[in-house]
């Protein structure tokens, strides 16, 4: 579930604040600490929801962030909770780890680490910091727990897979994450200008779209 609102950003000595105007309790039927992806128009981060008292909370925006937008004008806000806490991060979509303007394929050591392989060519980072970052090992990195890592670097993606099932007529986007059926589990690669990034076969000059299960546009 989606929550949107118009509201201001506010100045604090951390950075900024945005008040959410309703009970978080209530509506979201959420206590504690509360991880959320925010929208401000084009920028996307993730962080944990400031807690001000009796359900109420706020969102922190981080500085790298807040130098994009203007203290005090109203922005139309976009929330939605995610399934875990989130840690804190110093990217956002308007100060990502990286411009994903090239691709270097990562070939894992063995199988079950294809998620935690994608997600380090997207960011550009070896594969031991793409598992350390995703908590997660062999056979367990989901779609969710790769997106929830994409979300971590600032890598602005997709809010939808579009599940293909092997048809020949499709048109790949520049850049996303493919899921081929195997079995149980699905086998993660990423395509990128043309060509497949496989961290079992390694790159892929001639992709072959019918193997394709779904996909998820990375946005470059």
């Amino acid at each position: 579930m989606k929550y949107t609102f118009e509201a201001a950003i506010e100045k604090t000595d951390q950075g900024g604040l945005i008040r959410i105007p309703f009970n978080v309790w209530e509506i979201c039927k959420k206590e504690g600490d509360i991880a959320v992806k925010v929208r401000i128009e084009d920028t996307v981060f993730v962080c944990n929801l400031q807690p001000e008292g009796n359900g109420y909370y706020g969102i922190a925006v981080q500085e790298s962030v807040l130098e994009t937008f203007e203290i005090g004008k109203e922005y139309r806000i976009t929330f939605r909770v995610m399934q875990s806490t989130a840690e804190a991060s110093p990217y956002s979509t308007a100060n990502p780890i990286r411009k994903i303007d090239s691709m270097e394929v990562v070939i894992q050591p063995h199988d079950g680490l294809c998620g935690q392989s994608c997600v380090a060519m997207l960011a550009g980072i070896s594969l031991e910091d793409a598992i350390n970052t995703m908590h997660c090992g062999e056979w367990q990195a989901t779609m969710n727990k790769i997106v929830g890592a994409l979300n971590y670097f600032g890598i602005d993606h997709s809010e939808e897979i579009i599940y293909t099932n092997g048809k020949e007529d499709v048109i790949l986007p520049k850049c996303c994450i493919i899921m081929e059926k195997m079995g149980r589990f699905s086998h993660y690669l990423v395509y990128f200008d043309g060509k497949g990034y496989d961290s079992n076969l390694g790159v892929l000059e001639h992709y072959d779209v019918t193997k394709i299960k779904g996909y998820m546009e990375v946005y470059v």
